[in-house]
C-alpha cells in the first residue's frame, strides 16, 4: 500500500474558502480519478514560524505505478485548481509513503 501525502500550510486569509474547497471538492476529485481509494485529512499541531495552518492529506493508493497514473494523467489539472484559487496563500509539498504494518489496539 502506498500513501501519497500531501502537507498545505494554508494563509488565514483564505483559511476557511480552502476548507470548504478542500473537504467538498478537492479531495472528491482525487478519489474520482479511481486511482485513490481513501483518503484523510489531519491538522498538524506544531504552530508555524511563518503563521497559517498545516493539514496533512493522505490519499491511499494501490502501487506506485498506479500513483505514476495519477501523476501523469491527473495531477495536472487537479495541482492547477489550488493554484488558481488559492495562488501563493497556499504551500503544499508531497511525500511518497509505503505502508510496512499497521496495528491495532485489541482489548
Amino acid at each position: 500500500m502506498i500513501l501519497y501525502n500531501v502537507t498545505i500550510n494554508i494563509h488565514e486569509s483564505v483559511h476557511d474558502q480552502w476548507m470548504i474547497w478542500m473537504q467538498h471538492k478537492h479531495i472528491h476529485d482525487v478519489l474520482a480519478t479511481g486511482k485513490f481509494s481513501s483518503a484523510r485529512m489531519v491538522k498538524v499541531l506544531v504552530e508555524e514560524e511563518m503563521g497559517g495552518t498545516t493539514y496533512s492529506i493522505q490519499y491511499t493508493t494501490d502501487s506506485k505505478e498506479t500513483l505514476q497514473k495519477y501523476y501523469d494523467e491527473d495531477a495536472p489539472r487537479l495541482r492547477e485548481e489550488g493554484l488558481q484559487l488559492f495562488g501563493d496563500k497556499m504551500l503544499a509539498f508531497r511525500t511518497e509513503l509505503e505502508l510496512i504494518s499497521e496495528f491495532f489496539q485489541t482489548n
